[in-house]
């Protein structure tokens, strides 16, 4: 299915804002895994549409996505790629309301990065 640059940036937003609104939720039930991970689908939400933006494509997978922040968007790049190892953990690892609040704050920094 293809989509105009504005359906699929109106797509990308909602899918950050479900994303990040699930997620609050899920670390206010003391949910640390569930929340780490749906912050850090609401960080490739924003990194999306921040790629969208400034490259006016939209990548289609984690690999493509960090290789595209990585050669022309470094200082997402640099977020991505710390957080990536957070959002691998929650899947073997118990996470902690600290790790899942420093994904809380990358997904609000992208976002907004998206937006200027």
């Amino acid at each position: 299915m293809w989509y105009n640059m504005d359906e699929r940036d109106t797509i990308l937003k909602e899918n950050y804002d479900e994303y990040f609104k699930s997620a609050e939720i899920a670390l206010e039930n003391g949910n640390y895994n569930v929340s780490t991970t749906l912050f850090f689908k609401a960080i490739c939400s924003a990194t999306d549409l921040f790629i969208l933006k400034f490259a006016k494509i939209v990548p289609s997978s984690h690999t493509n996505r960090f290789r595209i922040a990585q050669e022309k968007f470094p200082n997402v790049y640099k977020i991505l790629d710390r957080d990536f190892p957070y959002y691998q953990d929650s899947y073997t690892k118990k996470m902690s309301n600290e790790s899942a609040e420093l994904m809380k704050e990358d997904a609000r920094r992208i976002k907004e990065m998206s937006e200027k």
